[in-house]
């Protein structure tokens, strides 16, 4: 099958919540056939950051996207994912 490139918004519970830990845990509990390319921080709302997060997915795999994103709300910390961007590669 393909390749699809998708972003992600990764919101944390409050502006007391490490960032920077979460990005490492992303990369820690992501399924096999997904590849995390580009995270950075930036500003949400009042202070709150969010994380974007650039990620390669291998949609040869049943319910990929369904598994990351179970995975990623999984993560201590996150209030809420959002996916802003897919396209096929």
């Amino acid at each position: 099958m393909g390749r699809i490139a998708s972003t992600y918004n990764i919101m944390p519970e409050g502006i007391d919540v490490d960032l920077n830990k979460i990005i490492t845990t992303i990369s820690n509990v992501i399924p096999a056939g997904i590849e995390l390319k580009e995270t950075s921080i930036e500003p949400m709302a009042f202070g709150l950051m969010k994380i974007v997060a650039f990620f390669i997915i291998d949609d040869s795999v049943e319910n990929i996207g369904n598994q990351l994103e179970s995975k990623l709300r999984s993560i201590d910390g996150v209030s809420e994912i959002e996916n802003t961007d897919s396209t096929v590669i």
